[in-house]
């Protein structure tokens, strides 16, 4: 087995300046073509269980069987997808492990903002 998961759908908010660089590192990768990327700023329907203003508080991934991720979960399954990052993506889907991945996500989130209107000034990026 590979590792890979296909049939993977990220959704990620294209409108932030740090999510559009962390998204073009993982779609150089040749592996990024058996992922689906969906930019929720976009605002279209994500289908069940995934509304517009959730995919753009938190990270989401859906796997294969409509299984839905968040937060360092989602990080971990989409990781698994790249060689190189697998190891990631395994060590931090263990307990206690993802437990504290998902700390660090959850501390990130109030930060992120912030962190947007300073990546908009640093990239000249003008906001949606």
């Amino acid at each position: 087995m590979s590792g890979a998961l296909p049939g993977l759908t990220v959704y990620f908010d294209g409108s932030c300046p740090l999510c559009q660089r962390e998204i073009a590192i993982y779609r150089r990768r040749p592996q990024s073509k058996l992922i689906d990327w969906v930019d929720v700023s976009a605002g279209q329907d994500l289908g069940a269980m995934l509304s517009c203003e959730a995919a753009m508080a938190r990270f989401h991934v859906r796997d294969s069987r409509g299984r839905l991720f968040s937060g360092a979960a989602a990080f971990s399954r989409m990781w698994r997808v790249f060689p190189g990052w697998r190891w990631l993506g395994w060590l931090s889907a263990w307990p206690p492990l993802s437990w504290l991945f998902e700390g660090a996500y959850r501390s990130f989130l109030p930060l992120r903002p912030s962190l947007q209107k300073w990546a908009r000034k640093a990239f000249k990026q003008a906001p949606h």
